[in-house]
């Protein structure tokens, strides 16, 4: 029987990510692991945007768009494959810190590491299931547009990107790779899996993360 040891010992990320997806109650699973984390005055900092099929194409857009606005002169490959890099797993769960300034107790600093340590369950969670996972993160988590394309607020920080998949995960040398480390929250933001566009509100407090089908 494999132990919260082996699980952490035996993490790694994965070189490759491919079909199929997780389920929806692998989602499931892997999101609650997400809610909770410790979270120093229960302010329970994270966002989570699941983006699947359209989704992940609208993602790719916006990075594109944004190479663009970086780069002028970027030739229409170099677009193109920026746009696709949004598709290097068939599931990513967008990661954001939605800060509370000026907080007397709770600097934004622990906020941010709240959230750190929701993705790092996330990760783990994914990887006891068998699910390959690779975190990622670039300019796009602190472009002001791309944030508005996935529904963020703007005041808040986007962390990262945790590429999921369900299946044969070409793995990295070594456990921990080099990415960024159980349970004492309160029930947080509401979560939701979006087959297509990420969800345009913030979510409210729900005892557990559901799962909803939308289309954009």
């Amino acid at each position: 029987m494999t132990t919260t040891i082996d699980t952490i010992l035996g993490r790694a990320s994965a070189a490759r990510l491919g079909s199929p997806a997780p389920t929806r109650a692998q989602l499931e699973i892997i999101l609650s692991a997400g809610l909770n984390a410790p979270d120093h005055g229960r302010l329970r900092p994270w966002r989570y945007v699941v983006l699947q099929g359209d989704g992940l194409d609208l993602l790719g857009r916006a990075m594109s768009e944004l190479k663009q606005r970086q780069t002028p002169e970027a030739s229409a490959e170099v677009l193109d494959a920026v746009r696709m890099k949004a598709r290097r797993a068939p599931v990513i769960v967008v990661a954001a810190a939605h800060l509370v300034k000026g907080h007397r107790k709770v600097p934004e600093i622990e906020q941010i590491i709240a959230v750190g340590a929701a993705v790092e369950n996330m990760v783990l969670a994914a990887h006891s299931l068998g699910i390959g996972t690779m975190w990622k993160t670039g300019d796009p988590a602190y472009d002001s547009q791309v944030k508005q394309v996935l529904g963020l607020d703007l005041n808040g920080t986007a962390k990262d990107g945790e590429h999921l998949a369900a299946g044969p995960a070409e793995e990295s040398e070594g456990p921990a790779g080099g990415e960024g480390t159980p349970a004492d929250a309160e029930a947080p933001a509401e979560v939701a899996v979006e087959e297509t566009a990420p969800p345009a509100e913030e979510a409210k407090a729900e005892e557990t993360p559901t799962v909803e089908e939308t289309s954009s």
